[in-house]
């Protein structure tokens, strides 16, 4: 099992099936859902941090409609052959991805700031550890773990090489320059295309580049999926109230088209980090 930390004490915590608890007598409940909420209020930024309850669930909603299944597949299909024991998925979020990995990894760990994200998680895939947590102090052990995936999450990279085995690996999946790019363009006056290759330079340090991939399909939305999309991402805020109101009302039985794009990153921690 997973060496897992105290977040106030950083001593190991016991786990058991009610709690889990360090020799400092700090205590966690497992949630009757059966996770574990490793967050204490004073590593809070705001009262609910994290994704709200409806984008939760309009993101579940877009996944399991199947739109964005052929980029879980190539996340799968990456991990596969990599003959990873233990995985931390950070930015979980309701599970969709890390379900997936648990095909081909016998432990993974399902990690996310926002609670509701977490407790939906844990109510419908039980063999997972699921936790809210912060990224910026994982409550994890040095090296604890194989694997690290973010995908659309942060990436706390010294926190990232200290979790991480020798020889270990982060998968970083991150949106394309042309990712959703037709959608954008009806939402915002600029549209601003996604850089992934900024993040290879900060890896450099303490990771090596040993995969990059990248993945294209189209995407044909209807207004029900259209409007998951748009709660479950950025563009809900960020977007000009007027353009999203627009493609919001098109009529029913109407379709958008647009592609999904993205790039898919291996790194490998260093040997002498």
């Amino acid at each position: 099992m997973t060496d897992f930390l105290c977040p106030l004490c950083r001593a190991p915590l016991a786990i058991g099936p009610q709690a889990w608890t360090c020799p400092q007598r700090h205590s966690f409940d497992v949630a009757r859902e059966g996770y574990v909420n490793l967050l204490p209020v004073q590593h809070k930024r705001s009262l609910e941090p994290g994704d709200s309850a409806e984008m939760v669930l309009a993101r579940r909603n877009f996944l399991e409609a199947g739109h964005y299944q052929a980029l879980r597949e190539a996340a799968v299909a990456l991990l596969a052959p990599l003959r990873v024991h233990c995985l931390l998925d950070l930015g979980c979020g309701e599970g969709y991805y890390s379900s997936a990995f648990r095909t081909v990894v016998p432990e993974v760990i399902g990690l996310d700031i926002a609670k509701p994200a977490v407790r939906l998680a844990a109510k419908r895939i039980r063999n997972i550890a699921w936790l809210v947590a912060s990224g910026a102090l994982l409550p994890l052990a040095d090296g604890a773990v194989d694997m690290v995936t973010s995908l659309f999450s942060p990436l706390p990279l010294a926190e990232f090489s200290r979790v991480l085995k020798p020889g270990g690996h982060v998968l970083v999946i991150t949106p394309a320059a042309e990712h959703l790019l037709s959608l954008r363009e009806r939402l915002f006056d600029e549209v601003r295309a996604h850089e992934p290759d900024k993040f290879i330079a900060a890896f450099d340090a303490q990771f090596e580049l040993q995969q990059r991939q990248a993945l294209t399909f189209p995407l044909r939305l209807t207004l029900p999926a259209l409007k998951d999309l748009l709660m479950m991402t950025p563009y809900a805020w960020k977007a000009k109230p007027e353009r999203r109101a627009a493609l919001e009302a098109g009529e029913a039985g109407a379709t958008l088209d647009t592609a999904a794009a993205f790039t898919l990153m291996l790194f490998r921690k260093r040997l002498d980090r």
